[in-house]
């Protein structure tokens, strides 16, 4: 993660709630926070909740315009213990998660274990009356950052106006290769095939146009280390277009050339940035390079050096 200002770091550890009308502490939660009675008594009495900087475990607590509630965000965090799913931001509106290789963002069967289902199951046990609504996916394979709102309104404002609202989102790949440009920008129309291939073509073939750009951070004769920014979020965008470039990621069994070295898709959402849907503040997340990445090109940087 990048060096924070003290707000950030204030924000990235709590989330604060301004008054602005009188009320009292319980009243307050449930209203801001979209929360059951039994959810707002857990936060209290786990000690999570502060007015003005000073601990409130009292429902009764009174609140007073210009007064900000703080609700730590570690201590929510630590509820949902999960091997692929780690929140990084809640409100009442939307929850920000890292999701890890090896899970669907949504099912596409009744039965198959996806991000929602575990987020769902999270806002039952901790009494949330909300549940988990999809408005964007990463593969299965591909790992990182994404936004699920928890109420239909919220959902589709941020799928009516996504391009506007997200106005940074980057990926970490290991590529196979060395890219030969320091970067670039790839452009080309997308149509995906009834075998659920997806095509490129330099001009018009019907689909859509995407647009992704590339920056090498790293590179030896057989791997490259890249960010890439999209400018457009098309299905597999990253990957065909990778593959375009003659460097497919690692690890891609649909569009690459076999080489798996890190026993995974090599690629990572690392970075999402956009304007909440409901207050239009600039929200920020990013996490760091994934750490088998950076291990895996400095082995490669020895011995190629050898």
């Amino acid at each position: 993660m990048r060096n924070m200002s003290g707000a950030a770091y204030a924000a990235s550890k709590y989330i604060e709630l301004p008054v602005r009308e009188e009320s009292n502490l319980m009243d307050f939660l449930l209203k801001q926070m979209g929360i059951t009675k039994n959810r707002a008594k857990d936060l209290l009495t786990g000690r999570a909740v502060s007015v003005d900087r000073k601990l409130a475990t009292h429902y009764d607590t009174p609140l007073h315009p210009g007064q900000v509630v703080r609700v730590s965000r570690h201590r929510q965090n630590t509820m949902l213990l999960n091997k692929y799913v780690k929140i990084v931001y809640e409100d009442k509106d939307i929850i920000v998660i890292e999701k890890s290789e090896g899970i669907l963002s949504m099912a596409s069967t009744p039965k198959q274990y996806c991000v929602k289902n575990v987020l769902d199951e999270y806002f039952e046990k901790r009494h949330f009356k909300c549940t988990a609504h999809v408005v964007h996916r990463l593969d299965r394979e591909t790992s990182g950052l994404m936004i699920y709102a928890k109420n239909i309104e919220t959902a589709k404002i941020l799928e009516d106006n996504w391009h506007d609202m997200v106005y940074d989102r980057r990926y970490i790949a290991v590529l196979c290769g060395r890219v030969e440009k320091e970067g670039g920008t790839i452009q080309s129309w997308l149509r995906e095939s009834k075998s659920f291939v997806t095509y490129s073509s330099p001009t018009d073939n019907g689909g859509k146009l995407a647009i992704t750009h590339y920056h090498r951070l790293r590179s030896t004769d057989d791997f490259s280390l890249v960010e890439m920014k999209l400018e457009t979020g098309r299905k597999n965008q990253i990957r065909v277009h990778m593959a375009d470039l003659g460097n497919p990621v690692a690890g891609d069994q649909k569009y690459g050339n076999g080489r798996d070295p890190l026993h995974r898709l090599a690629l990572h959402a690392y970075r999402l940035n956009f304007y909440h849907p409901i207050t239009r503040e600039q929200m920020q997340f990013e996490t760091p390079i994934r750490k088998e990445f950076l291990i895996f090109l400095s082995k490669e940087e020895n011995a190629q050096n050898k």
